[in-house]
């Protein structure tokens, strides 16, 4: 029945920093952009590499995460990245604090943690 993963939605505190964020830290291409006047919104449609995308969507005055990571809900979400010791090196180039690089006790694969601007909870897999 499901195929993949169309998207995952973001709500951000700060459009512009998390706009730059996930476009020039990460990389994302940008699909469409779009200010929804009637709700004092925009909505950035972002596309990774395999057509999968990130909704980011500011809002006024949004209630902050309930806690991390812990909370109900979505966890975070996890990049596969084919070389992490060179992601973790392009976040920390551009100031990102990213956990030290751990490995999955099942898969025997590295990943880290980091965070948006937001405090979500983000994950790069090294594939």
């Amino acid at each position: 029945m499901l195929l993949r993963l169309h998207h995952a939605a973001i709500i951000c505190a700060d459009y512009a920093v998390s706009r730059r964020f996930y476009t020039e830290v990460l990389g994302l291409r940008v699909v469409a952009e779009n200010l929804r006047a009637e709700r004092r919104s925009m909505k950035l449609d972002l596309a990774l590499p395999d057509g999968s995308q990130i909704e980011l969507f500011s809002f006024p005055a949004p209630p902050p995460r309930p806690s991390r990571p812990e909370a109900c809900g979505l966890r975070h979400l996890a990049f596969a990245v084919a070389d992490l010791d060179a992601a973790v090196a392009r976040l920390q180039g551009f100031g990102v604090d990213v956990e030290p690089v751990r490995v999955d006790e099942f898969t025997g694969r590295r990943f880290t943690f980091f965070a948006d601007p937001d405090g979500l909870p983000l994950e790069l897999y090294e594939a």
